[in-house]
């Protein structure tokens, strides 16, 4: 069989569910095809992921992707010498380094086209912390490792499909946040995403930021500002969008089709309707990268790590989507 399209794959957190997933991930049928997976962290703690699940995968160590060989049953890994506390199920300073440099080696690998995408396991924001790093997340490293400065979080799954204007900031700052330039980016931002997923004339709807979208200024101005000026701009290049829709019903005009993706004003007027859907389907996609980019949308899960109780779903759909996804 032709392999069109490598994907490197971050460990993740040691002490998380990260190499559990991956593992029963890559033992699923459902991710066989025409992309090989190349696992970029500790050959150690995979060989314990493999013992963990029961898994029939062998472990196959390489030390740069030109000593790849795909092959049925093999689950190769690009080892990072990286010293590794062994505490599991909490975040530790060690495990915060480790997930840096697997993440930087796996872009750097991206960025020199020696892998066509990325698939990132969870990483603690404590560990990173811990380590010195001041990123609250994969987004915000990412995009500083790529030089990107227009970026957002997008989150795919069948039945529905958004991406946020804003993103880890407090639920006090957001409309301070929120002006007409950060909403038009946005809504560029989803029509770029919606075509990465193959979706040629995307309908986007942009939600409001207040209840019943401001009520023509009665509950706030956030509309008539900044989002109402963005959407008019944004159609005026050419762009099928509409709103901005009362948050309460935005999303289940999107769920029943009526939209194709919904821009949200922040974190969790999105994150909620749709880890509702998907709780355990659902992907995490940086879009504006140079780069692909998924991700399980779904912690280090510190409670049942090790216990060889996580579920892969959404590790599947992230690997799935990333092979599919064009830039």
């Amino acid at each position: 069989m032709r392999i069109s399209k490598t994907l490197a794959i971050t460990m993740g957190d040691p002490g998380g569910i990260g190499p559990e997933v991956i593992v029963k991930a890559l033992s699923s049928t459902d991710v066989r095809g025409t992309f090989h997976p190349i696992v970029v962290g500790d050959a150690g703690i995979m060989r314990d992921a493999v013992i963990l699940s029961a898994s029939p995968l062998k472990v196959r160590v390489i030390s740069h992707v030109g000593e790849s060989e795909p092959g049925d049953g093999v689950l190769e890994v690009l080892h990072m010498k990286c010293r590794l506390a062994s505490r599991r199920g909490i975040s530790t300073k060690s495990a915060g380094k480790a997930c840096f440099q697997y993440i930087d080696k796996a872009v750097k690998l991206a960025l020199q086209r020696e892998v066509q995408a990325i698939v990132t396991a969870p990483l603690s924001k404590e560990s990173l912390n811990m380590a010195g790093y001041a990123w609250p997340g994969h987004t915000e490293m990412l995009a500083e490792l790529t030089a990107a400065d227009n970026f957002a979080m997008m989150f795919v799954s069948k039945k529905l499909k958004l991406i946020l204007c804003t993103i880890h900031i407090s639920l006090k700052d957001v409309p301070s946040r929120i002006n007409e330039g950060i909403v038009f980016r946005t809504i560029k931002l989803a029509q770029t995403g919606a075509e990465m997923l193959g979706i040629k004339t995307p309908h986007i709807a942009v939600s409001g930021l207040n209840p019943h979208a401001g009520e023509s200024g009665i509950m706030g101005n956030e509309e008539r500002e900044a989002i109402i000026p963005a959407v008019k701009k944004a159609q005026k290049d050419g762009i099928r969008v509409s709103g901005p829709y009362p948050p309460d019903v935005v999303f289940h005009k999107a769920y029943n089709r009526e939209f194709d993706m919904v821009v949200c004003m922040y974190h969790d007027q999105g994150l909620i309707p749709f880890k509702m859907l998907a709780f355990d389907t659902g992907v995490n996609v940086t879009v504006g990268l140079p780069i692909i980019r998924t991700s399980p949308d779904h912690g280090t899960g510190f409670d049942i790590a090790w216990k060889n109780m996580a579920s892969p779903s959404s590790m599947i759909e992230a690997i799935k989507l990333a092979a599919k996804m064009k830039i």
